[in-house]
């Protein structure tokens, strides 16, 4: 999953373009977000100038705080800022954008991308289409799935990955 804090990976070169609260919406709609970073993402929000009693609340809450109660003030956070949960699939579209954007960047290895968690992911574009097509559900099966080696593999993922992030069409509108 992928972190919320603004970068794609703590130590990561690669930056979100929307505040870290409005990010973190977007992912754990689509159910890529580790509920335990919440509470560190809203106090980065509080520091950048966001402030609500439920983003001050969620944001002394510990990681380890009960799942409920963060998905819980999460969202009574975001209603008290007036930040809208987007529909699923658009939710769906950024967080594979986003998986792209990391591939990109060298952030995720091959192994990582294996997942049939995205294979229900309605795509729109050719390019949402060309990355989802070669994300096969386990590593093991590339060759027997894409009928490709792994350097053909990533080539054609990397190609596919770039085509994808330089052609942005969902996200947060500001």
């Amino acid at each position: 999953m992928a972190a919320i804090d603004g970068t794609s990976e703590p130590g990561s070169p690669v930056r979100s373009a929307y505040p870290p609260l409005v990010e973190a919406a977007w992912l754990y709609q689509a159910d890529q977000v580790c509920l335990e970073d919440l509470p560190m993402t809203a106090a980065q929000a509080l520091a950048i100038g966001m402030d609500t009693p439920a983003l001050c609340e969620l944001a002394g809450l510990p990681p380890h705080a009960d799942p409920r109660d963060i998905r819980d003030i999460f969202e009574q956070a975001l209603q008290e800022l007036g930040i809208r949960l987007p529909d699923y699939h658009l939710a769906r579209r950024y967080a594979l954008r986003t998986l792209a954007v990391r591939f990109a960047a060298g952030e995720v290895d091959l192994a990582e991308l294996a997942s049939d968690e995205w294979s229900e992911t309605e795509v729109e574009t050719a390019e949402e289409q060309a990355f989802l097509a070669l994300l096969p559900s386990c590593a093991c099966c590339i060759e027997y799935t894409l009928g490709l080696d792994e350097a053909a593999w990533e080539a054609q993922l990397q190609i596919a990955a770039c085509a994808l992030v330089s052609h942005p069409t969902v996200g947060p509108r500001f």
